[in-house]
């Protein structure tokens, strides 16, 4: 395989003889440029994507569209609303428009509407005009094939139109199994459902109701169905089981469910809609495990004959697959297959299942667009965030990446450490995976103080993509160590489902053998080793401190240690029945994932605790709760909360005020970086 781009980059950012270049710095985080969502036009000439940056001034991340030809030439800014953000561009049919989201507002001074709502661009730039102006504001929408039309997601108004803003808001009434999800808030009885908008006149009709959510259109080619993700029956909340749906786009037509799989049937949390075939007879998605495996079974390929029902797996693997595409004639699918450590975009022939990588080496593919046999594809590598380039075939037949759109040149005149793949085996054998980063000066023979990273999840991994906290620890004189424990996507079933109902046992480990792999290579020093994460990240760094006291610091970031502390309090509880049962009648399922709370009496090492105040998904309760028994036992620690955000943080002051105080928590700790 040949990634021409990919290549020029590592080599220029491996060249450590311009020792005058400064590595990457917490300031920096205000300069990186993160790419989504490309789509590419019918004809396959152009590429609309989101760009995603610090605006210094707001304090806020913002995301504008670009567009780039095809055939290469300078990307062109379609969008510039400094204080509001536009996303999800998708080509009208005929490449005329764009259309969007944007929270950018609608109307003057008082009366100046700021929802979410469909906006259209024309193809090269220019005024926006407002498509839709649904009272509860929309999520997600997809183009009819006549581009006359667009279905849309739209949530249930909070209150009925033209009835007056209340004084103060009304109480928050819910009757719901699960009523709170981060980013959204308290779930009550409003529910997102389907409206049918026509794009000239921006009048809306809605398609469903109903005490269900609707969710991830795709309009068939022949303008007949629109299919779309839903999960019902009896108590939805209760159950995983999502499904797929569809309905004729005329006002009063009735759903039919197409698919039957008892679990989980292209779960919205694996970011990928359903897409037709070219002839409208079949769908591609995605099939996960029975209930009870929650996210631990990977996500497979699936394709769904329309008029039977019928679904076969093309292409059977222990991986997790995403984002399929058709290709032109209906024979193949493009996707993106995960393997240890990287992901790569693949063609998959559905009459044989054979697979094709279309894209290799040490990186990781995270979205892709097909457009007329023309492919794109949306990833990084190591020293590299994501770039959009266009996948075709060099002169020897192979494939081969022609670079389209880099925002993150500037990253040239930053040294970047190298980050080495490591190999060792758990104490009951088992082969395990990682990832070294040395620091920027490192000198053979000499050992550093060393960080443990612990990914999230816990279901992910560790994968060869832009981490910019490790180039940060690099260029500060901190070697960092990242191991994909049990529990870790990448490596089939088994490996993931090793920790199944039971939390920090083999999981911590794997990441200590990690740790003392390292130090037997000669570069961690055994006295200065540190220890951090965030989300499963937290709740697995404090369940290594519980039992081992060979760290110096750690930082706990959205963690938790007392499950029945959370249970009931975040968005979790359907999970933690499926997985640990009740807290009530499984004490010693729940005894067992509280372990470093229960036993917090163990812990000896210094210990930052950070979240997020508004996270839903790990709230602050459980980071507090750690805090305070550290408080009681007097074990050094400090608790750190950032106002008014997600579990994934977005302000740029708050991303770059974590990079520095857990720079200043590890420097307090094992020292400011440097060898011995």
């Amino acid at each position: 395989m040949k990634l021409r781009h990919c290549a020029s980059l590592l080599l220029a950012a491996a060249l450590p003889a311009f020792a005058a270049a400064p590595g990457l710095s917490p300031a920096d985080y205000d300069r990186l440029v993160d790419l989504t969502e490309p789509d590419l036009s019918d004809d396959g000439r152009w590429v609309v994507y989101t760009a995603s940056a610090a605006n210094v001034e707001e304090d806020l991340n913002q995301s504008d569209l670009w567009r780039v030809a095809f055939a290469g030439g300078e990307p062109k800014r379609l969008t510039d609303t400094p204080k509001h953000s536009e996303w999800r561009p998708q080509w009208s049919p005929d490449g005329k428009h764009v259309a969007f989201l944007s929270d950018r507002p609608h109307g003057r001074g008082d009366d100046a509407d700021d929802s979410v709502q469909v906006w259209l661009v024309k193809a090269g730039g220019g005024r926006a005009r407002r498509i839709t102006s649904l009272p509860g504001g929309v999520e997600d929408f997809a183009w009819s094939p006549d581009g006359a039309r667009m279905v849309v997601v739209a949530w249930d108004p909070e209150r009925p139109a033209g009835t007056p803003e209340p004084k103060q808001p009304p109480p928050i009434v819910t009757t719901r199994y699960q009523f709170k999800e981060d980013g959204t808030g308290y779930l009550t009885h409003l529910r997102k459902h389907l409206y049918l908008v026509d794009v000239g006149s921006g009048r809306a009709t809605q398609l469903t109701q109903g005490d269900t959510d609707e969710m991830l259109p795709a309009w068939s080619p022949d303008g007949r169905t629109i299919a779309f993700v839903s999960k019902r029956g009896e108590d939805p909340d209760r159950h995983l089981n999502t499904d797929l749906y569809l309905i004729a786009p005329e006002a009063g037509a009735r759903a039919r469910q197409l698919t039957t799989f008892i679990g989980a049937d292209l779960d919205p949390y694996w970011e990928t809609r359903p897409t037709w075939s070219p002839d409208s007879t079949r769908i591609a998605y995605l099939q996960g495990g029975e209930d009870r495996w929650i996210y631990y079974a990977p996500w497979q390929l699936a394709v769904v004959d329309v008029a039977s029902g019928k679904a076969t797996l093309p292409a059977p693997i222990d991986r997790c697959v995403t984002k399929p595409r058709w290709s032109a004639d209906g024979r193949a699918l493009y996707a993106l297959f995960e393997h240890s450590r990287v992901t790569h975009l693949s063609r998959v022939e559905l009459a044989s299942g054979q697979v094709t990588p279309l894209t290799g080496g040490l990186r990781f593919d995270y979205d892709l667009d097909v457009e007329s046999e023309r492919i794109v594809v949306l990833g990084g590598t190591d020293h590299q965030p994501y770039a959009l380039s266009a996948v075709e075939s060099d002169a020897g037949g192979e494939p081969a990446l022609r670079l389209l759109a880099d925002h993150n040149r500037w990253l040239a005149q930053r040294r970047l450490a190298p980050v080495e793949p490591i190999f060792f085996k758990s104490a009951d054998g088992t082969a395990l995976e990682g990832l070294l980063v040395k620091p920027l000066d490192h000198q053979p023979g000499r050992r550093y103080p060393t960080i443990l990273r612990i990914h999230g999840g816990p279901v992910y991994q560790y994968s060869h993509e832009f981490m910019p906290d490790w180039q940060v620890y690099a260029a500060s004189g901190y070697a960092v160590v990242a191991v994909n424990p049990r529990g870790s996507s990448g490596r089939g079933f088994d490996f993931a489902r090793a920790i199944y109902a039971d939390w920090g046992s083999l999981d911590t480990a794997d990441v200590l053998a990690g740790v003392d792999h390292v130090v037997a290579m000669g570069v961690a020093d055994p006295e200065r080793l540190g220890i951090g994460g965030w989300s499963y990240g937290g709740i697995l760094t404090n369940s290594v401190i519980a039992r081992d006291g060979r760290f110096k610091a750690a930082i706990a970031g959205a963690g938790v240690a007392n499950v029945y502390g959370l249970y009931g309090h975040d968005q979790y509880t359907r999970e933690y029945r499926l997985e640990l049962g009740n807290p009530w009648s499984q004490r010693e399922q729940y005894d067992r994932a509280s372990f470093p709370f229960l036993h917090a009496d163990r812990i000896s090492t210094p210990t930052l605790y950070q979240c997020a105040e508004m996270d839903y998904n790990v709230p602050c309760l459980g980071s507090e709760q750690m805090y305070q028994a550290l408080r009681e036992l007097r074990v050094p620690t400090q608790l750190v909360i950032y106002p008014g955000e997600n579990h994934g943080l977005t302000v740029p002051s708050y991303l770059r005020d974590r990079m520095q105080r857990n720079l200043d928590w590890y420097g307090r700790y094992l020292g400011q970086g440097g060898a011995k």
